[in-house]
């Protein structure tokens, strides 16, 4: 392997980790839009205040799913308990908390097909931004190809076509996750 080829399958492998990074980003962002399934991803990015600093509340309980459409909230500390309860009613998901003073049930109820259909509209959105995002990284690791001097221009060009065919890859993969997530929506 010459410099050139280590310096093609350094960018190469740069803008792989890129659009895995926006596959792997897509995927988190989908795991927050509730199905009317019971999930404690709806709350990776749920705050609530407590000893006196804003702490994420999967750093404050455990939870369980004992039924599909239910979600027990068990606090480490039951000090929070009530400090929980207040960052679930103000997350606006649509959530009622049942406190009995230990732990706090939320109850999913069925999503409206209305509903469904705007969340399917707001994962679209979500995938449209990570497939431009990974157009983003191809466009800069073709950039970064083409100011390469020391490359010859049949060498760009199969770089190109790799870069091309890792981008295809990524797309599917975000294409693939759009429509799990539209299924689990769209599912009664």
């Amino acid at each position: 392997m010459t410099v050139n080829d280590e310096e093609i399958e350094l960018i190469l492998l740069d803008a792989g980790e890129k659009m895995e990074g926006a596959v792997s980003h897509a995927r988190r962002e989908f795991s927050t839009v509730r199905t009317g399934r019971a999930s404690s991803a709806l709350f990776e990015r749920l705050t609530v205040e407590a000893y006196g600093v804003e702490m994420k509340l999967q750093e404050l309980a455990s939870f369980s799913v004992p039924e599909a459409r239910q979600l027990i909230v068990t606090p480490h500390d039951i000090a929070n308990l009530d400090a929980i309860e207040k960052a679930i009613i103000n997350s606006n998901m649509g959530l009622s908390p049942s406190n009995d003073g230990r732990i706090i049930r939320l109850s999913f109820p069925m999503l409206t097909e209305e509903r469904r259909r705007d969340l399917a509209k707001v994962v679209g959105g979500m995938a449209e931004e990570a497939k431009q995002r990974v157009n983003g990284v191809r466009r800069s690791a073709r950039k970064e190809l083409e100011d390469l001097d020391s490359v010859s221009e049949d060498d760009v060009r199969g770089a190109e076509t790799q870069l091309d065919a890792l981008k295809d890859d990524f797309i599917g993969m975000i294409d693939a996750a759009q429509a799990q997530k539209e299924e689990e929506l769209l599912e009664v």
